[in-house]
């Protein structure tokens, strides 16, 4: 079992845990590094969370 460094929660990673499987997470598009992680995993809402807050459209307000 892996522990989200983002916010604690124990969940499953396949390549932590030494499994055959491949990762939930290679199942997501790899758009966006994990901030200051080098090692760190996040679990699967905190990355989903993280994949589209980074990938939502900037407004024209913005440009």
């Amino acid at each position: 079992m892996s522990i989200c460094t983002r916010c604690g929660t124990e969940f499953g990673c396949a390549m932590a845990d030494g499994l055959d499987a491949p990762c939930w997470c290679t199942e997501l598009p790899p758009v966006v590094p994990v901030p200051g992680a080098a090692a760190a995993c996040w679990c699967p809402d905190c990355l989903r969370q993280h994949i589209a807050s980074a990938t939502e459209p900037v407004p024209l307000s913005r440009i």
